[in-house]
């Protein structure tokens, strides 16, 4: 009796040293990370200790031979586990992960068989193999959701929500009559998400036979639920009442921890720490206390709407920051919500429809399950205070004391971020409503709007005007990063190749109104004048008739081009707003090789076709063109290399020239050091480009503005970057540049910290003033 007792001791402990001994191996053999290794070593312990409680409990049973299988099969499913979690933050081996879930599933073949040639059934053991089963099928199922949707999710919740279930519902925790049905369908899930993980299979055909296996799931729970329905009058009483009151203690604390989240977390990426969640948030004492004094139907009612109201405003630090990471600015209710179509289709542009569609999913499912756990756990606070009033009562009033106290020594503990944040966003609301009244007054003001065509840009007459906008060439490209020395090389040969074939530059700095992204606020700030720093402003503007920089050129007398590359489709703001004459995008352009990522053509196809298409005409009016060069453009998997120009042709070639550089978009956003190098080298790509097409194709009548859009993203950027881009005026003329020596910038492609920073609205006043007349007045 006494050696049963101590191999009943030892089972959880044996387990969990070959769990352990597993996670060591995959560790030294694949690499296994440190989620993947903290999730394992999670598992495993947790895993461990729930045995040795089911085992406490039923003192009278033990592990026979195929519980000893079953506990073999767990041992697998920690490591398939590692594995699933890992493959979250770095690329894991598939092979690995399926064959261990293989043989996990082969094994469950053999311990019923097993159990039953050796008289070793028990209860137990069924449990077992069962709960072995279903935290197979959950990670498995986390695995494949990121393929095929969340929804793939309920084959592995299916037997965890069962089980909650049983806790309001005791009649649910009958004793089931064995059905082989149940057996095959778990194995069939199983197998189906095996498969599903292999990729090996069409995704259509997976697809379907996930839903047949959900399907099957469904009916197989459906019937045990009916069997139990109605045979609940014959459900004996529920035992185990410690138990039961051990997981209400544990849900309390897990309901604690749940509102503490919500009431603490952090909205910028720099707070993100664990000291962030280390504070005393007051909001968390009033809701305890109204939670002691409401009746319990006005309670209901409060935590609904206040759950409600703190999980949205989780999302709203979730998107803080998002967007402070992106775009170096808080969320803006009014402007950035009204944009969620433009941002989805960007986003498919940029990662794929697929990929972008999953992301939308786990997005709806994320906010669903968040509203309903902040309800669910504001409720579960509130009437745990109400249900211990008499000792919830002192506790509140003592912390209340300790959070004034911690206030007035000026302690971050002590803290109210939630309710700030809350009247913040009411405050962005109102300021939000109230934007366009204050725009419309800005853009109503403009001294240069009834200035004729004569007086226009007299100082650039007979010249080709081109405006190259450089994406995401930042201030960083050329200061205090990693890749800028590589960048600054190059801008010094520049000025080499510049000087060379006669031309010269002056640069400065320009302020953009955006960051990481949505160029086209840039763009349109450039142009008209007037500070666009979110969408609903663009869309603002360009219903109005501001007049911008390609007006004047074509009301002096130029011919008005915007080639746009980006696009596929028919821009309707090129004519109504920018009134250009001509806007060419990338079904205009005639290129017939690859695609970069995002970018549809290499920057040097995209300039050789504009001269051959309005610049290398004869007999024709000067051109004023912006350009948009995208090959520097987020996420930088393909860089093209440069090829001789006059072998360019209809962009074939590009097909046969190998990348410069070529990685995954996943891998490029795990490791922030080869993205910066790979934007790096997509800055010098464009940059070399533009050199060289000046020096091939530039004349006298030649003058270029080369600026950026806007910084790079914050992994590119960094955390506290400047908005500030640089901007070069380059001209054969000596003419031109000698208009601007009043500004002050600096000589060459490349301006000096020192260089004059000014907002980019302010270029096209100070611009339009260098190079015309006075302006009549208006």
């Amino acid at each position: 009796m006494r050696a049963r007792v101590r191999q009943r001791q030892a089972e959880p402990a044996i387990g969990l040293i070959a769990q352990l001994l597993l996670l060591a191996v995959l560790a030294q053999t694949v690499g296994l990370g440190a989620p993947g290794r903290v999730a394992g070593i999670g598992c495993a312990v947790t895993m461990a200790v729930l045995l040795k409680r089911a085992l406490e409990r039923r003192p009278r049973e033990w592990l026979g031979p195929a519980s000893w299988i079953t506990l073999g099969r767990e041992t697998l499913t920690v490591g398939v586990a590692a594995l699933v979690v890992d493959s979250f933050t770095r690329p894991v081996p598939v092979a690995l992960l399926v064959a261990l879930a293989a043989v996990a599933l082969a094994a469950d073949l053999f311990d019923g068989w097993v159990a039953r040639r050796t008289g070793s059934a028990s209860e137990l053991g069924a449990r077992f193999d069962g709960e072995v089963d279903a935290f197979l099928l959950l990670v498995l199922s986390l695995y494949v959701a990121r393929a095929f949707g969340p929804w793939v999710l309920l084959i592995g919740a299916a037997r965890y929500l069962f089980l909650a279930c049983e806790r309001k519902l005791p009649w649910l925790s009958a004793p089931l009559p064995p059905r082989r049905w149940r057996k095959v369908v778990t194995a069939v899930q199983g197998v189906v998400l095996t498969v599903a993980a292999a990729d090996v299979l069409p995704h259509g055909l997976v697809k379907v036979g996930l839903l047949a296996a959900l399907a099957a799931l469904a009916a197989s729970f459906g019937e045990c639920v009916w069997w139990l329905w109605s045979h609940r009058h014959e459900a004996p009483e529920p035992e185990h009442r410690p138990v039961r009151r051990g997981i209400a203690v544990a849900a309390t604390v897990l309901a604690v921890v749940v509102v503490w989240f919500a009431l603490t977390a952090p909205d910028r990426p720099s707070d993100l720490t664990l000291g962030a969640f280390v504070r005393f948030p007051l909001e968390l004492l009033i809701l305890v206390a109204l939670g002691m004094a409401l009746p319990a139907a006005q309670r209901r009612v409060l935590a609904v709407v206040v759950g409600t109201v703190l999980a949205l405003l989780v999302v709203v630090r979730v998107l803080d920051m998002g967007f402070f990471t992106l775009f170096d600015r808080p969320f803006l209710p009014v402007d950035d919500l009204s944009q969620w179509r433009n941002g989805i289709e960007t986003m498919r542009d940029s990662i794929g429809r697929s990929t972008a569609d999953l992301v939308v999913d786990f997005v709806v499912v994320f906010v669903v399950a968040l509203v309903a756990a902040s309800v669910w756990g504001l409720l579960r606070v509130t009437r745990a205070a109400s249900d211990h009033r008499r000792r919830a009562l002192p506790a509140v009033a003592l912390l209340g004391v300790a959070w004034v106290a911690l206030r007035i020594v000026g302690a971050p503990a002590a803290t109210t971020s939630t309710s700030t944040l809350a009247v913040r966003e009411v405050r962005a609301v109102h300021s939000g409503l109230n934007a366009p009244e204050t725009l419309a007054r800005q853009i109503a003001r403009d001294r240069f709007s009834a200035t004729p065509g004569d007086q226009l840009l007299t100082g650039l007459r007979g010249k080709d005007v081109l405006v190259l906008m450089v994406e995401s060439y930042g201030q960083v490209a050329v200061q205090g990063s990693s890749f800028s020395p590589g960048v600054d090389r190059v801008l010094a040969k520049g000025n080499a190749q510049l000087k060379s074939a006669g031309f010269s530059a002056r640069s400065g700095w320009l302020t953009s109104p955006t960051f990481g992204g949505i160029s086209w606020l840039a763009h349109s700030t450039f142009h008209s004048g007037v500070r666009i720093d979110t969408q609903r402003h663009y869309d603002q503007l360009i219903k109005t008739n501001r007049f911008t920089l390609s007006r004047a050129f074509k009301r002096a007398g130029w011919r008005s081009i915007d080639v746009v590359p980006a696009n596929n489709r028919r821009w309707t703001p090129g004519s109504t707003f920018y009134h250009y004459d001509k806007v060419y995008d990338s079904r205009d352009l005639g290129y017939k090789g690859p695609r970069f990522g995002y970018p549809t053509m290499p920057d040097q196809y995209t300039l050789l076709a504009l001269h051959r298409l309005e610049l290398a005409k004869r007999n024709r009016r000067p051109v004023f063109a912006e350009v948009d060069t995208l090959s520097s453009h987020f996420p930088w998997t393909k860089i093209p290399r440069s090829v001789p120009w006059r072998d360019v042709g209809d962009g074939s070639i590009f097909k046969r020239i190998p990348t410069a550089a070529s990685a995954s978009q996943g891998t490029l956003l795990r490791h922030a050091s080869r993205a910066r190098r790979a934007f790096g080298l997509s800055i010098e790509y464009s940059l070399r480009t533009i050199f060289s097409y000046v020096q091939r194709y530039g004349d006298k009548n030649t003058v270029l503005v080369v600026l950026g859009d806007h910084q790079p993203h914050t992994v590119i950027s960094g955390q506290g970057a400047t908005h500030d881009v640089p901007i070069s005026v380059i001209a054969k003329d000596p003419k031109v540049t000698d208009q601007i020596r009043a500004w002050g910038w600096d000589d060459g492609m490349r301006p000096t910290p020192q260089a004059p920073v000014w907002p980019m609205q302010s270029f096209r006043d100070r611009f339009l003033t260098a190079f015309g007349s006075t302006p009549s007045s208006h």
